[in-house]
């Protein structure tokens, strides 16, 4: 595997590639979910770049910009172990040379979940994912299910920008607990780990509950989140939502129509995410049930 820091050098060395090239953009920091996309990626495509980068713009005030846990060295060896053919890991410099003068706004999708308590993240997302795009030029991309509406917004964004890349979801994985995997779930105190996995199990509770048909109105669904979560007293909930999938669009009457419920907890100063798509049909979108 080659260790490449500059979009020049990239560029050349994948001008001789042939086939199709996949690429897994991640923040590094990486755990079991991220080698997953790895080896999703080693096994569909002829060249396998990984990226490394904590980009600042999607980053607000007072967020975990500059203690977002970071160990090349580290991610480097799994990152080869998992066939990764080349590992970019640009500086800020090397990616923002100069302020933005121009940039992604992402309408519509970025209001909601994550986006309405963390206005401009999804901004600053597309944004870098883009330029990751035109540097690297991937036939494929991947991109893990736990951040769902991420996941829905680059979709979007590929549709609508005519990008030529097929963006390819991915399960999550979980600890054997069910907590979804995620680099910030180092910064957990011993009593917010064992709290913690109360996401997943509400999750859990609420989509048997569904397939049982106890539960008619989107309302339901998010009041019983909000009762299970008396177990956790650590656990300060950010939201609870439900809302079609992929599209994002509030919901009350349950149907047949997939929905994602998505949820946002900070355990002390760690702001944890999970999700699960639904659906009543039997063949539904979604990686797990």
């Amino acid at each position: 595997m080659r260790i490449i820091e500059t979009i020049d050098e990239v560029r050349q060395a994948l001008s001789t590639s042939k086939g199709t090239i996949g690429v897994v953009p991640t923040m590094g920091y990486l755990h079991p979910g991220h080698v997953s996309l790895i080896e999703r990626a080693r096994q569909a495509c002829d060249c396998v770049v990984v990226t490394i980068f904590v980009n600042p713009l999607q980053f607000g005030p007072n967020e975990d910009y500059d203690r977002y846990p970071r160990d090349l060295k580290r991610d480097a060896q799994l990152a080869e172990q998992a066939g990764a053919d080349f590992l970019f890991t640009p500086s800020v410099e090397e990616m923002y040379p100069r302020p933005n003068q121009v940039g992604l706004t992402v309408r519509g999708l970025s209001d909601k979940l994550c986006g309405a308590s963390r206005p401009g993240h999804f901004d600053g997302v597309a944004t870098v994912v883009t330029k990751l795009f035109h540097i690297i030029q991937p036939s494929h991309a991947y991109f893990g299910q736990k951040d769902a509406q991420q996941l829905a917004i680059i979709q979007c964004m590929v549709e609508d920008l005519n990008l030529p890349i097929s963006i390819v979801p991915c399960p999550t994985l979980r600890e054997a607990d069910g907590l979804a995997m995620s680099s910030r779930n180092v910064y957990l105190s011993e009593e917010e780990r064992k709290q913690a996995p109360i996401l997943y199990q509400s999750l859990l509770d609420v989509t048997k509950a569904l397939d049982q048909g106890a539960f008619s109105h989107a309302s339901e669904v998010v009041n019983s989140i909000h009762e299970m979560f008396k177990q956790a007293p650590l656990g300060d909930i950010d939201y609870v939502e439900a809302f079609t999938y992929p599209d994002l669009q509030p919901i009350e009457n349950l149907s047949d129509q997939p929905i994602i419920i998505a949820l946002a907890v900070r355990f002390g100063k760690t702001r944890l995410i999970d999700n699960v798509i639904w659906s009543r049909k039997e063949e539904s979108p979604c990686f797990e049930q």
